[in-house]
């Protein structure tokens, strides 16, 4: 039970670095001003610029996110097979009232 909680947060987390990635993140189109003399070769990240860096970490955090998906399925997948074992095992309810009920 802890397991999950704690993969759930990560998850949680980790969607959301992905969500703030992305949005940092600008397109190809804007890489055509820097051509122009705006400095980027003084930067932090150097002269390729942060789009390097914010790509590998991108990709890192959604390959993080994958697998925490999937071990988030493995887990409930474990704890739904206990209670049924099929599809066909579980209990018929209807969401249509029945007609002799109402008399």
């Amino acid at each position: 039970m802890v397991l999950t909680t704690i993969i759930t947060v990560i998850h949680v987390l980790v969607a959301v670095a992905i969500i703030c990635l992305v949005l940092v993140q600008h397109g190809k189109g804007a890489d055509a001003g820097a051509a122009f003399g705006s400095g980027a070769s003084g930067t932090v990240f150097g002269a390729a610029g942060k789009s390097n860096f914010l790509a590998k970490l991108t990709k890192w955090m959604v390959v993080v996110f994958f697998v925490t998906s999937f071990s988030m399925m493995v887990l409930y997948g474990k704890a739904a097979t206990t209670q049924v074992e099929s599809v066909l095992d579980a209990p018929a309810t209807s969401l249509v009232p029945n007609i002799d009920d109402a008399k």
